[in-house]
């Protein structure tokens, strides 16, 4: 599809991006009545299969899912194939790189509580009603990596600098330059190299 026809779609949506907003594919985006979805400039979203050799298994999804819920995405800013679904909110900051096919959910999508979940699958309870389905803001710092079929929880919080590693399922708050890998994700080092080569003593 070609790319204008999409970035004519996010403008019907009322979907803000920044400029140089490079499309590989058509992406899936939707933006709930009342919500917010702003994507900085210089950001690239894979969809296509062979855009990302890895071999993508779905378009990119964003999806708002409640009034209020954000998803703000930074500067600089590549994804691939990467499901990103709010009903609160989920920032990445710039110059962040999302692997393929990552999920990034800030919400458990249905209650807990058994007699909850059926209320809620015979729409005794309305999509509104947040407070039954566990939800948590999700934070991303710049400059993470963010391995191939990895899945970041609600309320995680990654430090500037992150990496996880390919297939970590990832909970919790992470201090800046961790390498986070595992499922529960753990930290098996703080990647300073880099600080160190740059300083005067290096």
């Amino acid at each position: 599809m070609n790319s204008n026809y999409c970035k004519l779609f996010l403008k019907l949506m009322h979907i803000h991006y920044g400029r140089d907003l490079l499309l590989k594919g058509a992406p899936f985006v939707y933006n709930h009545h009342g919500a917010h979805i702003i994507i900085g400039d210089d950001v690239t979203i894979k969809s296509n299969f062979l855009s990302n050799l890895i071999g993508l298994y779905s378009r990119t999804i964003i999806c708002t899912r409640t009034t209020g819920a954000e998803i703000v995405i930074g500067d600089h800013v590549g994804i691939s194939g990467a499901t990103i679904y709010a009903r609160k909110g989920i920032y990445i900051g710039e110059n962040t790189c999302i692997g393929g096919n990552c999920k990034i959910l800030d919400n458990d999508f249905h209650p807990i509580d058994w007699k909850m979940r059926n209320r809620l699958m015979f729409d005794e309870i309305g999509p509104k009603d947040n407070e039954w389905i566990p939800t948590r803001e999700i934070h991303i710092g710049k400059n993470c990596f963010i391995g191939c079929n990895t899945i970041i929880l609600k309320g995680t919080v990654l430090g500037d600098g992150c990496v996880v590693g390919a297939g970590a399922v990832v909970s919790g708050t992470f201090q800046a330059d961790s390498v986070i890998v595992g499922n529960p994700a753990r930290v098996i080092r703080q990647n300073y190299t880099l600080k160190k080569c740059n300083t005067k003593e290096g």
